[in-house]
């Protein structure tokens, strides 16, 4: 089974470059990278030191319900390339481990597809996960803040 990892889709991305809202209605707060943990959701690549990043509110669920969750996310302020959908591992998967979790159509998380997952181990997981009737996609997150990093579904 191919696992391929989402990024963000462009028109949303660069609604936000431009000054759109973000999930909680406010403007993207614009910084420069210091070249240490920004990664990009779009491109799934570190902002390079000296670049100028984005920070807004993402949740990346269709409707507001109780499991859709909020929280930060990084772009780069700068319009770039979307990661191709494929199985390579997106380069701004630095850490050790993260959170690979399951959610069913409903958008809900399916109770006990969690887990803190080391990094090498991703694709592996996830297919495991997809191979289940009862999940319909699959969230990266961080282990430590618990931040979106992006989507894999069946391809």
């Amino acid at each position: 089974m191919t696992i391929p990892f989402k990024a963000l889709p462009t028109d949303n991305v660069r609604a936000l470059q431009r000054g759109g809202a973000d999930a909680y209605g406010h403007r993207p707060e614009r910084q420069v990278s210091d070249g240490d943990g920004v990664p990009c959701r779009h491109c799934l690549k570190n902002v390079a030191a000296g670049d100028a990043y984005l920070v807004l509110a993402y949740r990346p669920f269709p409707e507001l319900q109780p499991y859709a969750e909020t929280g930060p996310i990084f772009l780069h302020a700068q319009e770039c390339e979307r990661a191709p959908e494929d199985a390579a591992l997106p380069e701004m998967l630095e850490s050790s481990d993260y959170i690979v979790r399951g959610y069913g159509r409903n958008d809900r998380i399916v109770y006990g597809s969690g887990g803190v997952i080391a990094t090498p181990d991703i694709a592996a997981r996830a297919e495991t996960l997809l191979e289940r009737d009862d999940i319909a996609y699959i969230h990266v997150r961080s282990a430590r803040n618990n931040c979106y990093q992006c989507r894999i579904e069946r391809a």
